[in-house]
């Protein structure tokens, strides 16, 4: 079952809460999309196919659509709840200019501050101005990281499929995903591999995403009013809350103290 709020309108740009609640493991039929959009996720994953490349999709991994694509879902692991940003013709091309390029669209913790950041403005009441402004700073960012995909192939068919797995296992807190070394034996792959896997299908080293996925955590909690800084960074797995700070601070630009003013409850 899916269904749509709007959770703002304007001419230039259209934001929705889509949830979906379905939970099976087939695709969808194939349907074709007109206009822009770029869709985020919230809370779970589900997969994607287009042009025969299929997508794990989840808050570390959001999509560019263009008009167009033909496009199946899957959500074998239940339900789950994505912003979905449709964007007119006429404001596309002054971010983008005559790019027509669509694909993943890795979300680092600047990334997903600057989506949580959209949806605290749209409950500002003023769409015209500091909705705008967020919205504007997140497309340029999400458009300028598009991926093409990666490059087709049995080789990298199967670094998608190991980056998956461990992307699956970092996620659940699996106990074999404190360590590299644990985590590529988990995976019945070399280390190397894995290491050099990930930069390949996004961009990025399996350390930096280890950090993205704590420090997405660690946003939902400050997001959520969380009181005990240092008891969070224990949570989390840092050393302290001053390691605590200077990670949030690399990735997002933000203390948590700045973070708790921008997102948390009152704000």
């Amino acid at each position: 079952m899916l269904s749509a709020r709007s959770v703002a309108v304007r001419p230039e740009f259209e934001i929705s809460a889509v949830a979906c609640r379905s939970d099976h493991t087939r695709w969808s039929p194939p349907e074709v999309r007109g206009g822009h959009r770029v869709v985020l996720v919230r809370r779970g994953r589900f997969r994607r196919r287009c042009a025969g490349v299929t997508a794990e999709l989840d808050a570390s991994l959001a999509y560019l659509g263009v008009p167009g694509e033909e496009e199946s879902f899957a959500h074998p692991c239940g339900g789950d709840l994505c912003t979905s940003i449709s964007v007119a013709p006429e404001l596309w091309r002054t971010l983008a200019g005559e790019r027509t390029e669509a694909g993943a669209v890795y979300v680092d913790p600047a990334l997903d501050l600057a989506h949580r950041r959209v949806l605290a403005a749209a409950g500002s009441g003023d769409a015209d101005y500091a909705l705008a402004e967020e919205l504007l700073a997140l497309l340029a960012t999400a458009i300028a990281r598009t991926a093409t995909g990666p490059t087709p192939g049995a080789a990298a068919t199967r670094d998608r499929a190991l980056v998956a797995a461990a992307r699956e296992a970092i996620a659940a807190d699996h106990p074999a995903a404190g360590t590299l070394l644990s985590l590529a034996e988990l995976l019945g792959a070399s280390p190397y591999r894995l290491s050099r896997a990930f930069p390949r299908e996004l961009g990025v080293t399996v350390t930096h995403y280890r950090h993205r996925v704590r420090i997405g955590r660690a946003l939902d909690r400050i997001e959520a009013g969380e009181p005990d800084l240092g008891g969070l960074a224990a949570d989390l797995g840092y050393a302290d809350q001053a390691h605590f700070t200077r990670t949030l601070r690399r990735h997002t630009g933000q203390t948590p103290n700045a973070l708790r003013r921008l997102l948390g409850p009152g704000r």
